[in-house]
């Protein structure tokens, strides 16, 4: 798959601060690729020098074989966490405006935001003034700046924010159609199940430093083991005791197990002792929001597992 943007050894400090230490990663066509990690990781550091806002003291940016300043920055489409559109302009008249600083025919304009408008439920929007919508209405009015001029990379910082349920499902399909017709898409998020849904590779950073990289199937593989679900009043010590049992979480009659790397969810079930109270189970894999949880508040208990930090 053609690599798009590659970022290679990137570092950036403010006076004695290093906010972002030899972080490298691409980002290739048609994929969906999601940089996490906690509040102050360095993520928007990260997307602003990628964005040129700023320039990184080390390292390098690469967008299509070019670099620095000379990267093509009508290609990119933004939406940063920030909103930024003009509050007392009317919604047609400042997408014209974006398109045409990126330099984008305004007649195709024109019709893409039309269209946008009325896939988004936003239909008769365009004659009335951003400061007049809704912050759901506003942010989707501030995606459609972001894609109007077709980029080939697209960077969405915490796209959801404001969305209902109805909204994001709409976000969710468009972004997904965009990469699938070859936009490659960087995509920044707190909502751990929107990303897990929908990225297809992810590059997590803790303190200015890589702590994952690599595919969805690798990350689960590789970082989250199982976990069993068992709805009935049972004795801690006795689920402790189960082989394959690491640590055992309990709250009221709701036990989760967390299970060795090795283990095979089959044959453990069979290892269940016939005593054990159960109402309901579940087993599953350890989810992408208790991976984050786990790095963000350095508890480290699912290191203990097996491999961390893929």
């Amino acid at each position: 798959m053609e690599t798009m943007l590659s970022v290679k050894n990137l570092g950036k400090s403010f006076k004695d601060k290093q906010i972002i230490k030899d972080i490298s990663f691409d980002v290739r066509k048609g994929e969906i690729m999601a940089i996490l990690g906690p509040n102050g990781a360095g993520k928007s550091t990260t997307i602003r020098n990628i964005m040129g806002i700023m320039y990184p003291d080390t390292g390098s940016i690469e967008f299509q074989n070019s670099n620095g300043k000379d990267i093509p920055r009508n290609k990119i489409g933004y939406l940063p966490e920030e909103r930024g559109l003009y509050k007392n302009v009317n919604v047609m008249d400042i997408l014209l405006y974006l398109a045409e600083l990126k330099d984008y025919p305004l007649d195709k304009a024109k019709e893409r935001a039309l269209n946008y408008l009325k896939k988004f439920d936003l239909e008769g929007k365009d004659k009335v003034s951003v400061e007049e919508l809704s912050k759901g209405m506003g942010q989707k009015v501030q995606f459609i700046a972001s894609v109007i001029h077709e980029p080939e990379l697209l960077i969405l910082d915490e796209p959801f924010s404001g969305l209902d349920p109805v909204s994001q499902e709409l976000f969710k399909q468009e972004i997904r159609s965009l990469a699938e017709k070859g936009t490659a898409i960087l995509l920044s998020s707190h909502q751990m199940n929107l990303v897990e849904e929908m990225a297809d590779r992810l590059f997590m950073i803790h303190r200015g430093q890589k702590v994952i990289y690599g595919t969805m199937d690798d990350v689960k593989t590789q970082y989250a083991n199982f976990k069993c679900a068992i709805h009935g009043k049972n004795a801690y010590d006795d689920l402790v005791r189960i082989p394959g049992v690491q640590r055992v979480e309990q709250e009221d009659d709701k036990s989760i197990l967390y299970l060795a790397s090795d283990i095979h969810p089959a044959s453990w079930l069979k290892q269940l002792p016939e005593q054990l109270v159960v109402q309901e189970l579940t087993i599953d894999r350890i989810s992408l929001h208790e991976i984050f949880i786990d790095i963000a508040t350095d508890k480290n208990l699912l290191q203990e597992a097996g491999e961390l930090h893929a």
